[in-house]
């Protein structure tokens, strides 16, 4: 998928989101001081916007280590809508209905970046187990003790330690 289909996929889903986090910033405002209820419905609507962005936008499938990061892509969108909010309201005497509808339009090119980058990075490959070095007691070779394969030819061969021939692991 281009990078074009995504910026309109993630316009659409950025369209939904807002209209999922302004439903519930105004529902949430007949019970809380409007900055709770900004914090509150930005954190659900967030929620969303994670599975929306997963798997419509970009097609991949939704982690732990994916939904645990995703919070960063909104780090930037949060500030500048927090504080465009905040301006909006107490400084320019905007009406706290309208304000986060304003402020939000300023983050959205610095999440879409942000949000491509966290939900396209691959997911960091299972480490390998370092295998224990076990230390052979006296068996002969070929008998099955931490012998290199390349010497592993008989009674009479010299037995090696993983460790000592570091060309064979």
């Amino acid at each position: 998928m281009t990078v074009r289909a995504q910026l309109v996929r993630f316009a659409l889903v950025g369209a939904v989101n807002t209209g999922t986090y302004y439903g519930c910033y105004l529902l949430l405002l007949h019970l809380l001081p409007y900055i709770a209820a900004h914090v509150l419905a930005f954190v659900l609507s967030m929620t969303g916007s994670f599975f929306l962005n997963s798997y419509f936008t970009y097609r991949t499938r939704p982690t732990w280590r994916k939904f645990l990061l995703f919070p960063l892509t909104n780090a930037a969108n949060f500030v500048i809508t927090t504080g465009g909010v905040y301006l909006l309201v107490d400084l320019a005497g905007f009406s706290d209905r309208y304000a986060p509808l304003v402020a939000a339009a300023a983050a959205i090119p610095i999440t879409f970046v942000v949000s491509r980058t966290v939900m396209l990075r691959p997911d960091a490959p299972p480490r390998k187990r370092a295998e224990p070095v076990a230390r052979d007691s006296g068996r002969e070779a070929g008998t099955g003790g931490t012998q290199c394969p390349r010497h592993a030819r008989g009674p009479s061969s010299r037995r090696m330690d993983r460790t000592s021939h570091r060309g064979v692991l």
